[in-house]
C-alpha cells in the first residue's frame, strides 16, 4: 500500500519541483519589484542574510498572495513561496530586485489532475520583502571593528596543553578546521554552544578537586581548571540568552476564536483568517484601537486591540486621552425605537423587518462622539436589541441610527447577534459582520495614537 502511495504521488512532486526550475523569463520579469537603495551591495547582501529565514515557507492562504488563474484558489492547499533577490550596483546605491513563485496542491474533483502547481504571485510577498529589507537597513548601526589580537582564547589554550602530540596526517588526508583554527566567539542573537566540550571533559577525567589530590597542583592542571571554570560561565550565559529567546516578549495574544485578522485597519477590510484562541503574534505597531501584527515570515495584518492581550507595559484598550474615559452613554440618547423593513441595500436584511433604534447626541457642539464612542454605544443598544427580539422570530435583525450631520447607520443580524451573545463571536468579529453606512463615519484608523 505505501509503495503503491509513493508511486502515485511522488512523480506529481517531482514534476512540480522540477517545473520550479524551468521558467519563463516573461513570468520572472512579470512578478519582480524593484527599489534603489543608498546603501551598498556588500551591506545590503549582509542585511539580506540575516532575512533568509523569510524568505521561503508555508502561505497561511493564498487568496491575497497569488492571483487566481486557471483554477480557483480555493481548489488549493499547502501554498508554499520561494522568494529569490537580486543586488545590482549603481551610481547612488544598489538597485534591489525581489522575485516570488508560490507553489500550491491542487485538489482536483475529480482526482486525475490533482497535484503541486505553480501560481502567480500578486505582489504582495515581493512588496513585504521590500519593505522589510528597508525597515532593517533603517535600523541595522554600525558594527563594531573586529579585534586584531592573535591571542589564544582560554580554551585553545587548555587544549593545547593537555592534547598529546600527535603524529602530522597522510597527505591524502584533509586536516580538521577545528584543530586548525582557534573556534571563533558566540555572539547573539543566534547563540551557538561552544565546542570546545572535549577540553571540558578532559578537565573533568580527574574526578577530584586540587584540595583532594594527593600532592601540589602542576601549572598545566590549573590552566585546564580554569578553562573549564570559564567555560562553565560560558555555557551558563548562553543559557540565560536563549532562555530570554525563547518566548519574545514583544508577542500579543488572542483573547477569543474566531477573531478576524484583516488586511487594512478597518472595520470594512477583507478578513485574511480567523485566529484562534491564544494564537501569538509579533507586534509590530499599535494605535489607539488597532494592532499591526506579523502573521507569518512576510504576511502582516491588523487586529481590533480589545480582542488581544498586550505585552508587559502596554494596556490592552487606549486610555490616556480623557475621551476614552467619558462613557458613551452620557453622549448619546434614544429618541425612537420602532419596527418596519430595513432602510438599507444590504442583502441579508433587504426587504425584511427589523428593529430600528434612532438615536443623537445629547450635545450636538460635543466633540468628542467619534467613531470608538459610537461603537461603544451601538455595542450596547445590539445588546438591549437582541434581548428585545430574541423571542419574536418575524424579526431579523437590529438596526442603530445615528441621527446626525455625521451620524450613519449600524445593522447586524440576529443569527450574527444570537453568535455574538453566545460567545461564537469577539467583538471584533461581530463589526466585521456588521453593516455600516457610511463606513467611514465609524473607522478610526488613523495613525495618531500610535505608539
Amino acid at each position: 500500500m505505501s509503495s503503491r502511495l509513493e508511486r502515485s504521488i511522488l512523480p506529481g512532486i517531482r514534476a512540480a519541483f522540477c517545473g520550479l526550475l524551468i521558467i519563463p523569463a516573461a513570468l520572472q520579469a512579470q512578478n519582480s519589484y524593484q527599489r534603489v537603495f543608498p546603501q551598498s551591495k556588500a551591506a545590503i547582501e549582509k542585511t539580506l542574510k540575516s532575512m533568509q529565514a523569510t524568505m521561503s515557507g508555508r502561505l497561511p492562504v493564498l487568496d491575497g498572495f497569488a492571483n487566481p488563474g486557471e483554477h480557483p484558489l480555493d481548489r488549493y492547499e499547502r501554498g508554499y513561496f520561494q522568494a529569490t533577490v537580486e543586488v545590482t550596483p549603481t551610481a547612488n546605491g544598489s538597485l534591489v530586485r525581489v522575485s516570488a513563485k508560490v507553489t500550491a496542491w491542487y485538489q482536483d474533483p475529480a482526482g486525475s489532475h490533482s497535484g503541486y502547481q505553480l501560481l502567480e504571485s500578486n505582489g504582495r510577498l515581493e512588496g513585504d520583502i521590500i519593505d522589510q529589507l528597508q525597515e532593517q537597513l533603517a535600523n541595522t548601526s554600525p558594527s563594531p571593528p573586529p579585534s586584531t589580537s592573535t591571542s589564544p582564547s582560554p580554551a585553545t589554550t587548555a587544549a593545547a596543553v593537555q592534547a598529546p602530540p600527535q603524529k602530522p596526517p597522510a597527505p591524502a588526508q584533509q586536516s580538521s578546521p577545528v584543530a586548525s583554527h582557534p573556534e571563533p566567539s558566540v555572539s547573539a542573537p543566534a547563540p551557538q554552544f561552544p565546542k570546545t566540550g572535549q577540553t571540558f571533559s578532559s578537565s573533568l577525567k580527574n574526578g577530584l578537586s586540587s584540595s583532594q589530590r594527593q600532592g601540589p597542583e602542576t601549572p598545566d592542571e590549573a590552566a585546564a581548571e580554569k578553562a573549564a571554570s570559564s567555560q562553565e560561565v560560558e555555557l551558563e550565559s548562553l543559557k540565560e540568552v536563549l532562555k530570554n529567546m525563547a518566548h519574545p516578549k514583544n508577542l500579543v495574544a488572542v483573547k477569543k476564536s474566531g477573531t478576524p485578522i484583516v488586511e487594512k485597519p478597518s472595520l470594512t477590510a477583507k478578513t485574511i483568517f480567523l485566529a484562534s484562541m491564544h494564537d501569538e503574534f509579533e507586534l509590530l505597531n499599535f494605535n489607539q484601537d488597532w494592532v499591526h501584527i506579523k502573521v507569518s515570515g512576510l504576511s502582516r495584518g491588523w487586529i481590533w486591540r480589545d480582542s488581544v492581550e498586550m505585552p508587559d507595559g502596554i494596556s490592552d484598550t487606549a486610555s490616556s486621552s480623557a475621551s476614552a474615559l467619558t462613557p458613551a452613554a452620557d453622549l448619546f440618547h434614544v429618541i425612537r425605537e420602532e419596527t418596519a423593513p430595513f432602510p438599507g441595500d444590504w442583502p441579508a436584511l433587504r426587504s425584511k423587518y427589523v428593529r430600528i433604534v434612532t438615536v443623537q447626541k445629547i450635545d450636538e457642539g460635543a466633540k468628542d462622539a467619534g467613531p470608538k464612542e459610537r461603537l461603544e454605544y451601538a455595542k450596547f443598544l445590539l445588546d438591549k436589541g437582541y434581548k428585545d427580539i430574541a423571542q419574536k422570530q418575524e424579526l431579523h435583525g437590529v438596526v442603530v441610527i445615528f441621527d446626525s450631520a455625521d451620524g450613519g447607520m449600524i445593522a447586524a443580524t440576529t443569527e450574527t447577534l444570537q453568535q455574538w451573545k453566545a460567545g461564537s463571536l469577539s467583538d471584533s468579529a461581530l463589526w466585521h459582520q456588521c453593516f455600516f453606512d457610511p463606513p467611514e463615519t465609524f473607522d478610526s484608523a488613523a495613525p495618531s495614537g500610535s505608539k
